[in-house]
Formats: structure tokens, C-alpha cells, sequence
């Protein structure tokens, strides 16, 4: 039933039913059920009538003179689910209810509340029935509000952070975001602790199972739903109800009505306002639409040349219209050997220094700046090397070139000439410090608007050169030696097989972040399964793959985190099988390390004696990993 109906507790503390002074002789436990509607009766066989969730007004004139029949009539208000039963006293019953109607209405947990002194009904049902649409009134503004509010983020396009801080103003609860493998991307405390919220987020986060793509896990407070678009589900969104983590009364009532033995009323867990669930889910719709759109504004050369990049890499465009439009800019990659290379720095964040995973303050226009001036430099060492083909940003981090080549053989002369020009045009750079007082807090960039170009030399084929950056970048903001790396995809022999090569460089430039040798071209060789499964990291299908081999086994350790069987199978698999040597690398005794064996086996219902399901776990354990490493 809606939560926007308000309980018995509620209505009992409303003037009209006040002023009748109302004792509660029964079922005090069901005080919060939630009142649907009001109806007066003063016949027996009424519950045939009901439908459930209705608060029955009598004055017990009709009321059976048994105690039988008594009993039947609470047996079947309760048998329906009535709220509750308010008999006026005077008429038929003088001084109370008889006590067999009490014992009845104990026995089935129905309240039953006496009205010793005269009430109009009509007074009663006139403000139960405002209160019931007030409070729906009140619950239709509200969705209006969150619907109106999410609409006009998805409109301007706001990024993760800013939805879910607009989901916890709108709740006042705080809201976590999180990816397939219980890694926190965004969150909002909504004022309370972020330590506490975050504190074990992981193992946390595995113990709230709720089915379906939107339910309410009562026993950890959190309302769950599933974020994701296209039949690709990439995260959950959680918003945890009461904000407080505890359950608090409704409503006030009167001394008569309460217990005064006990401070505080009882009040059973209740469910999340329906607003609370249409708010997290416009809030993931929200996310999974921003997810899909990408907004730039770059000049239209420029653009253009992204425009082609992107229709190769998502097959938007015929290839023989890429190819038209590239040969209108000068651009032939007709009959050429195409090689897609990706240049990126190693660090997103520009105050780290060139280390991934490390962070300072920063001005809010140095990552557009950075990646401008990376673009510019990736267009001026082209022209250096006289180089044609395709080059602009293809996200906020990297610059795509798709090289354009005679032939096959001049692949690795023209990947040397191009990594050694932009290498000479960076040699003497260093990242210099802001000037000013850094801000206080990290600013999402966004997509980079690369600067003019102008028309390089004929390349090595006599065709026209890609049009590059007249003059060079100011080099003082890009970092180092070290810092850039330049990674190559292989070879293709046509535009059809282009995305082939710009995926694999883009793949490799990824990976090469974690790998500190500073080689002058990275190929596919380089970087390994640790390396390609880095790189896929941010993959659904990955994260999916990883919670299918070890989910039940990191569940197992979430609820027994003293046992950890994770680094027991990561022993067994890493001394290839070897029992007794994996025991000594687990520093346990070879009894105990067979046991725990036998345990990961009946938990992940696998053979750890099969090899082929050995190398799926340990695939799923360097996954792991790769999920868990910045």
C-alpha cells in the first residue's frame, strides 16, 4: 500500500477524532498499518464490503449480543485487513467494549480504540479523506518537481556527480552510484558522514540483494535500482531510506493513546514514498541517457576530422562516405595502409605528474587546456614528420590519428619519425605549477575544443597532407619525458578495417598507463592479459564475467570477513596448482589450506583439480584486479 496514507497512529491524533478522547484498549502494535479509507458501519456481516486497509467507525448498535459473535465480527475485519476498529461509546456499549471484542482484536493485532465521549463520524471521515488527498496532492508536486528537475539535466547534459548531489537534495538521503563490481563512481552523504557511508562500501554493498531493477532491501535500508541503457546495464544507483538509518515514528499522538510506560511508540519498518522510487529512477535514467550523449564544441575542421574518426570507430557512416569527405580535406586514405595510433597522456589529472592514480589541485581549464595543446602538438609532429591523415581528440585524455601510408613497409619509419618528432617537440618541457591559489576542490572536464589548423607538406606519396596546427603548442604545459605515451594498432590494408587498428591503439594506450617503460611506440605486444584486462576494466561484460566466476565467493567474504577464501585461491592459482607450495605462500598448514580448498570448491561449485575452470578463475582474479586498480 502506498506510504502516502496515513497510519492509525495518525489519525488518531487528528482534532475531530481527539475530541472524542480516545483510549486504546487493543492491538497496539498495529498502530502504524496505514489507513486507505474511512467507513462507518453498524452492521455484523460488513467485511464482505471491504477491501482491506479501511479504518470501521461504530457505534455497535447492530454489533452481535454473543461473545460468538463478536468474536466472529474482529475474526473477519481482521481476515480482511482492515486498519483498525473505533467503536463510540454511549449508545450501545456504556462504560467500554466488552472484553471478549478486546481479547479478540489483541489476539489478531487489530487496534481497537474506544471513543468515550460523542463524535460526529462525518467530522472524522472529512479529515481522514483530506489528509488522504492532501498527501497525494503533496506526493503529485513532488514527482512533478523530479521529473521537471532531471529533465533539464539530461537536457544540459550534466555529468554523474551533479545527478546524484540532485538526487540526495531532492530525498534528503544520502545516494551512492556504483559499477558492476560495488566500486563507488559518485556519491552525495547528503550531510552526514562520507567516511561512514563509504567505510567497506564493497562488501557492503554485496550484501543488499534486491530483485528486480528497482525494489527496497529493508534489511540494510537502501532502495536499489539498476542503471544502464540499450540492454547494457553499467552500474546501481542507492539511495538509502530513512536518511538517518533509523526508523522513526509518524505522527504525534495524545497521552491517552500512547503507552506511558514507554518513551518512545513502537513502529514497524516501512517502505520508501513512491516518490523516493520514481526519484531514483529518473535519477538512472538520468545517468544511462548522459552515459549515451557526448557534447563538444569544436572548430568545424576540426570537428570534421572527429566526425570521421568517430563514424570509424562506431561504423555511424558508410566507409565509402568517410572516405569521400576525408579525400574533400585533403585527406586520401583510399588504396593506402592505415595505421591507427593514440596519444595520451598517462595521467588524467595534469597535477600528477605523468603517475596514474595520483591527484593535486588543479585549475579547472587545464585538462581542455592540456588536451589542446596535445592535440596541437600531435598535429605539429605530423607535419614534422610529413605525415597525412585523420587526427583530433577522440575523448578528454587522448588524440586519435589514423596515419595514411604508401605502403606497408613505410609503417614502422613513419611510427619512428612521428613518436621522434613529437618527442623533440616536448624534449625540454616540464609542468610548471599555477601561478595562483590552486581551487579547492577537483572540476570534471570536458570534451576539449581543439584549435585551427593549417595545411601540412606533401607526405612521402605525393597525396595531400592532413591539415595540422600552423604553429607549434605553447610546450610548457606539456609534462615530460615519460609522460605521453604514443601507442600504434596494427596495420590495416583498408578503410573497412580501420576501427580494427584505432580500437587496438586506443585499447594499448590504456593499458601502457600502468607500464613504466617509457618506449617510444607502444604495440599490442607490450601490454599482456594484465594489460588487456585493465584496459577493459570499465567493460559491463568484464565486471559481468567477474562476479559470475568469484561473486559467490566474495559474498562469502563480505559475511565472513575474518576467513578472506579470495587469497586462498589467489595462492593456489598463482603456484600454478601446487598445493603444498601454495600452503606455504598462505602461511597455513597443509590440513587447513586443503580444507579451505574444499571449501572454495563447494562455494563456487567448481573442480580446482580441472584446469580449464582454474584458468577461467584466475583470469577472473587478474579481472579483479584490473577492476580494483585506478
Amino acid at each position: 500500500m502506498s506510504p502516502v496514507f496515513p497510519t492509525v497512529r495518525e489519525v488518531l491524533a487528528l482534532d475531530p477524532v481527539r475530541h472524542g478522547a480516545p483510549r486504546l484498549v487493543a492491538g497496539k502494535a498495529g498502530l502504524d498499518q496505514p489507513v486507505r479509507w474511512v467507513h462507518v458501519t453498524e452492521v455484523p456481516d460488513i467485511a464482505t464490503l471491504l477491501r482491506g486497509g479501511e479504518l470501521v467507525l461504530t457505534t455497535g448498535i447492530g454489533l452481535p449480543a454473543d461473545d460468538d459473535g463478536l468474536r466472529a465480527f474482529i475474526g473477519a475485519l481482521a481476515d480482511v485487513e482492515v486498519s483498525g476498529l473505533v467503536v463510540e461509546l454511549g449508545r450501545r456499549y456504556l462504560s467500554g467494549v466488552p472484553r471478549v471484542m478486546v481479547a479478540a482484536a489483541e489476539r489478531r493485532g487489530l487496534p481497537l480504540v474506544e471513543l468515550r465521549r460523542a463524535t460526529p463520524f462525518v467530522r472524522v471521515t472529512e479529515a481522514v479523506h483530506a489528509l488522504i488527498v492532501d498527501a497525494q496532492l503533496t506526493e503529485l508536486r513532488a514527482t512533478e518537481e523530479i521529473h521537471q528537475r532531471f529533465t533539464e539535466l539530461s537536457v544540459e547534459g550534466a555529468g554523474p556527480a551533479e545527478v546524484v548531489r540532485q538526487a540526495a537534495e531532492l530525498s534528503g538521503c544520502p545516494v551512492v552510484l556504483e559499477n558492476l563490481s560495488r566500486q563507488v563512481l559518485a556519491y552525495d552523504p547528503a550531510g552526514e558522514s562520507a567516511e561512514l557511508l563509504l567505510d567497506g562500501w564493497e562488501q557492503h554493498s554485496r550484501r543488499i540483494s534486491v530483485a528486480g531493477r528497482t525494489a527496497y532491501d529493508p534489511d540494510s535500508g537502501w532502495l536499489v535500482t539498476t542503471v544502464g541503457a540499450r540492454g547494457q546495464d553499467w552500474g546501481r544507483l542507492l539511495l538509502r531510506w530513512p536518511a538517518s538509518g533509523e526508523l522513526t515514528t509518524p505522527g504525534w499522538l495524545p497521552d491517552a493513546v500512547t503507552d506511558p510506560t514507554s518513551e518512545h511508540p513502537e513502529s514497524s519498518p516501512g517502505v520508501p514514498p513512491t516518490r523516493l522510487t520514481i526519484l531514483v529512477e529518473r535519477a538512472a535514467s538520468t545517468l544511462a541517457l548522459g552515459r549515451l550523449i557526448r557534447r563538444d564544441a569544436e572548430g568545424l575542421e576540426r570537428q570534421i576530422h572527429r566526425t570521421l574518426l568517430t563514424a570509424l570507430l562506431d561504423h555511424s557512416r558508410p566507409v565509402d562516405e568517410v572516405a569521400l569527405r576525408a579525400r574533400a580535406l585533403g585527406v586520401v586514405l583510399d588504396r593506402r595502409h592505415l595505421v591507427g595510433v593514440v596519444v595520451r597522456y598517462r595521467a588524467d589529472d595534469p597535477a600528477a605528474g605523468g603517475v596514474p592514480g595520483e591527484s593535486g589541485p588543479i585549475d579547472p581549464e587545464a585538462g581542455p587546456a592540456r588536451l589542446r595543446d596535445l592535440s596541437e602538438a600531435v598535429g605539429q609532429a605530423l607535419h614534422d614528420a610529413k605525415l597525412t591523415g585523420l587526427s583530433s581528440a577522440v575523448d578528454d585524455h587522448a588524440v586519435g590519428v589514423l596515419l595514411a601510408l604508401p605502403d606497408p613497409a613505410a609503417e614502422d619509419r613513419a611510427l619512428a619519425g612521428f613518436a621522434a618528432a613529437l618527442r623533440r617537440n616536448r624534449l625540454d618541457a616540464a609542468p610548471p605549477r599555477p601561478s595562483g591559489p590552486a581551487p579547492s576542490r577537483l572540476v570534471a572536464t570536458t570534451a576539449a575544443r581543439p584549435a585551427g589548423s593549417a595545411t601540412a607538406a606533401a607526405g612521402p606519396s605525393g597525396s595531400a597532407a592532413i591539415p595540422v596546427p600552423a604553429v607549434a603548442p605553447p610546450m610548457s604545459r606539456l609534462t615530460g619525458t615519460g609522460a605521453v605515451i604514443v601507442a600504434a594498432g596494427s596495420g590495416v590494408g583498408s578503410l573497412r578495417e580501420a576501427r580494427r587498428s584505432l580500437a587496438e591503439a586506443r585499447q594499448v594506450a590504456e593499458a601502457a598507463r600502468r607500464d613504466r617503460r617509457d618506449l617510444p611506440i607502444f604495440r599490442l605486444p607490450h601490454v599482456g592479459l594484465a594489460g588487456l584486462l585493465h584496459l577493459l576494466r570499465d567493460e559491463p561484460r568484464l565486471q559481468t564475467f567477474v562476479e559470475r566466476e568469484l561473486g559467490a565467493l566474495l559474498a562469502y567474504d563480505a559475511r565472513h570477513p575474518r576467513e578472506q577464501l579470495l587469497g586462498t585461491l589467489r595462492a593456489y592459482l598463482e603456484q600454478g596448482r601446487n598445493k603444498s607450495a601454495a600452503a606455504v605462500a598462505a602461511h597455513l598448514s597443509r590440513p587447513a589450506f586443503y580444507e579451505r580448498l574444499a571449501r572454495i570448491a563447494r562455494i563456487l561449485d567448481a573442480d580446482l583439480d580441472s584446469v580449464e575452470a582454474c584458468l577461467s578463475l584466475h583470469v577472473a582474479l587478474l579481472a579483479l584486479d584490473a577492476v580494483r586498480t585506478p
